[in-house]
């Protein structure tokens, strides 16, 4: 199936001729059929000749609408654009002529409408007019038909020529990742929520759990609807009516994308190459405010140059898009820019999720450049080096290509050592390169200047390292394992260190030490004092050497009558099967709370095991 969309002037009979064409009117609401005005979306649709069923997306002409118009046409396959032949080209024949270009809509045709009303001569010159317009345009050289929708003049033609036309056009390509830019959300009572797009780059499928990238709704899908025909799936390119679950209506609105859940995430940034159109009446300045229109969406953002401080009419630029509110889009998504009801010109999106970065730097625009023109492995090799470590789904989404393409040229990267890869199965993730050395020289350097501030303690605490490197903790475990394997860093316990650091004292904490491990075995060697500690680095280092036991935070014992207890308590066990609480306090003479900690411990260290109130050996 395809979708064609209307363009054109008000009043230069887009509505009529859809009628004329599919005998359904697109007006469909009542203050548009009172004043005779299109004011939003309409949709239609009819059975060309060939026996394909399409889609018509019928768009507001006037000026005050254009909005509206923006949010119907990001997905149409062919335009059909719409001249009176009494008016000829008027202000929005141009200006959605422009948008259709910048959208890089590159099939279409030419209805001169009206053509009852003039004399034939008159009608070659409207068609003489409009084929010069199109000139230089994505729509350039596209044929026009004149027809009448009074008389029914040319509605033949202008149908096998549509026909003929989208033959010619190749479906929509289905790359595992749907999306439907919702442009309406309205409820059916005895249904419940419904929501209406054109379908792009997947399929739909009753039952599937689905959500919404914008507002973060999650529903399921309870039923699929095309041109009023019950489906159990959609595909690519079809305009589809999704009746969802468990979701309000009035919790959906224009601009929200309905897609299976975990891959899209919404952006406030993003890095794009913008064609300001000729005609724009003065240059764009840095840090303008501009309205944002990308798939059915609608944002203010400020419009951040990136290679001049002046993006003269005409000319290219390449720009950062901070959004004052959050979209959905993807690598390779088209976009327009208007300000006061003026369109200023558009593009197509290099990187949707854009950090923000110095402006008129050589290596970034050489970044933007190839992942906009690069080959695959390019683009591939510059997204992991940004974005990494990245795993193969996110990092597909991010080049618009499926994880069945990237997978390979990802293997041969790896091959040539051109990535590194990290963790395994599901949890596998790439980084480039250079990537992984800056990363495992950063953690070096975390840990080392660690050691430096706390020379007396193990190492680095895991979780701190985690966070100084700003990983998750899916990630951070196998990017530590193989530090580890590579003999970069080294795991002790619960803290990370430099194979070659060994901890030290100072010589004021060597004394304190010394004192502390004597007063141990200075009173009663079962019942140690437990109010004057030392600090924990000295304690921790006192436990590396296997002088101290710490039986709990309070209750430190000396490493040989810990010894010694134990092997009493073991041999008391093979004499009487178990021991207690109580047995050990009386065994040591010594106070329950010593008791309780030693055996704990034990517990812990998996000496003893506990039944009910009692300890055996394990």
């Amino acid at each position: 199936m395809h979708v064609v969309g209307t363009a054109g002037h008000v009043d230069h009979g887009k509505s009529t001729l859809v009628e004329a064409l599919t005998g359904i009117d697109p007006d469909r609401l009542q203050e548009e059929k009172e004043r005779g005005l299109t004011i939003d979306l309409g949709f239609a649709w009819m059975t060309l000749p060939g026996g394909e069923e399409i889609s018509i997306v019928d768009v507001p002409g006037h000026e005050r609408f254009v909005n509206n118009m923006l949010a119907g046409v990001g997905g149409i396959d062919m335009a059909l654009l719409v001249v009176a032949a009494d008016e000829s080209v008027m202000s929005q024949t141009r200006e959605h002529l422009a948008i259709l270009d910048l959208l890089s809509v590159s099939r279409g045709l030419v209805a001169i409408t009206k053509a009852d009303l003039v004399e034939d001569d008159f009608v070659e010159l409207v068609e003489a007019e409009v084929s010069e317009l199109l000139d230089g345009t994505s729509l350039e050289g596209s044929r026009a038909i004149a027809v009448s929708a009074k008389t029914g003049r040319g509605l033949d033609e202008l149908t096998a020529a549509m026909s003929e036309l989208l033959t010619e056009t190749s479906v929509r390509r289905d790359v595992g990742r749907p999306r439907l830019p919702v442009d309406r959300s309205f409820t059916i009572s005895g249904f419940g929520t419904v929501v209406t797009g054109t379908l792009i780059d997947g399929s739909l499928d009753v039952g599937s759990e689905v959500e919404l990238a914008v507002s973060g709704g999650k529903s399921r899908i309870r039923g699929l609807q095309s041109h009023k025909t019950k489906s159990e799936r959609a595909l690519p390119g079809t305009r589809v009516a999704v009746n969802l679950s468990g979701i309000a209506h009035d919790a959906i609105s224009r601009g929200d994308v309905l897609t299976t859940p975990g891959w899209l995430t919404t952006t406030t940034s993003f890095d794009a190459h913008l064609r300001v159109l000729p005609e724009v009446p003065r240059a764009l300045r840095h840090n303008m405010y501009v309205t944002v229109h990308a798939g059915s969406a609608e944002a203010v953002a400020r419009l951040r140059l990136l290679d001049t401080d002046r993006a003269e009419p005409g000319e290219w630029a390449w720009v950062q898009v901070k959004l004052e509110k959050p979209i959905a889009v993807v690598k390779g998504d088209h976009f327009v820019i208007r300000s006061n009801q003026t369109t200023l010109g558009g593009g197509n999106i290099v990187d949707a999720h854009a950090q923000r970065h110095r402006r008129k730097h050589a290596p970034l625009l050489e970044r933007l450049a190839v992942m906009e023109t690069g080959s695959p492995r390019e683009v591939l090799a510059e997204a992991v080096h940004r974005h990494g470590p990245i795993d193969l789904v996110e990092l597909a989404s991010r080049v618009d290509m499926t994880p069945t393409d990237v997978e390979p040229e990802l293997t041969g990267m790896e091959r040539d050592q051109d990535v590194t890869v990290v963790g395994a199965g599901p949890g596998k993730h790439y980084l480039s390169a250079a990537g992984w050395r800056e990363l495992a020289g950063e953690a070096q350097r975390s840990v080392t200047e660690y050691h430096g501030r706390f020379p007396a303690r193990r190492g680095e605490p895991k979780e701190e390292l985690r966070s100084h490197l700003g990983l998750t903790g899916a990630v951070f475990g196998p990017v530590l394992a193989r530090l580890s394997e590579a003999g970069v860093l080294v795991e002790a316990g619960a803290s990370v260190r430099t194979p070659d650091h060994a901890p030290s004292l100072s010589v004021a904490q060597e004394k304190t030490a010394a004192a502390f491990v004597a007063s141990l075995d200075a009173g009663d060697p079962y019942s140690p004092p437990t109010d004057n500690l030392p600090e924990e680095d000295v304690l921790e280092l006192l436990e590396d050497r296997g002088l101290v036991v710490r039986a709990s935070d309070a209750v430190v014992f000396s490493a040989s009558n810990f010894d010694s207890m134990v092997k009493q308590i073991k041999d008391f066990v093979g004499e009487h099967g178990q021991v207690t609480v109580g047995d050990v306090r009386d065994l040591f003479a010594t106070s329950r709370k010593y008791a309780l900690a030693l055996l704990e411990h034990l517990d812990k260290t998996r000496v003893t095991r506990r039944v009910d109130d009692a300890r055996v050996l394990r």
